[in-house]
């Protein structure tokens, strides 16, 4: 048996037989350094949880650079937007009023925190994406959320239609230099 794997085995049994006991495993027992030391750990990427590791990602890339300003990076506005995403994606209502115009989505919620994450994710997004791909967007407020009014060519509304609110929301790819922008202190939008 390799040396690395033998390590790994020795650190994660004991405590595996522990959590198995117990019915849950006690993160402060766990022999972190020990496991770092492992070849295996390197080639592992997976944060564990979305957030976590779209966080992860962001420090390390702040770390590698030297010109970060670490007076103003701020890792808790990426970790409230991130929660925004999640408040949006996970605990949004979304109806579609579809009109020869194009299509709105009515994003809603009775919890008042997710009503502030649809507001300020809805009003950031058509702010960036309005004019591309053809798009037309445009965000209003409502009593339970905001509104999102999308038109464009014809031959565009099939693909929105497809995509839905979610999908429209992920367009253009910017997230993850937005993330940057945020940590890094330089927040992007209203």
């Amino acid at each position: 048996m390799n040396r690395p794997l033998a390590l790994i085995i020795a650190v994660v049994f004991p405590l595996s037989a522990q959590a198995q006991e117990s019915g849950q495993m006690d993160h402060s027992q766990m022999n972190h350094d020990a496991m770092m030391q492992t070849s295996v750990v390197g080639k592992l990427t997976e944060g564990g949880q979305g957030a976590f590791a779209a966080i992860a990602e962001i420090v390390a890339l702040l770390d590698e650079d030297p010109a970060t300003d670490w007076a103003r990076v701020d890792i808790d506005a990426l970790r409230q937007h991130l929660i925004d995403m999640d408040n949006v994606t996970l605990r949004a209502q979304v109806d579609a009023e579809v009109s020869k115009a194009g299509v709105a989505y009515l994003v809603t919620s009775e919890d008042q925190a997710v009503q502030a994450s649809i507001r300020r994710m809805v009003a950031a997004h058509a702010a960036t994406m309005n004019g591309v791909e053809s798009l037309s967007l445009m965000a209003t407020e409502t009593e339970g959320g905001s509104r999102l009014a999308i038109s464009g060519p014809a031959d565009a509304m099939p693909r929105v239609m497809a995509l839905g609110f979610i999908g429209v929301m992920t367009l253009g790819m910017h997230h993850q230099s937005h993330h940057l922008a945020v940590a890094s202190g330089q927040y992007p939008h209203p």
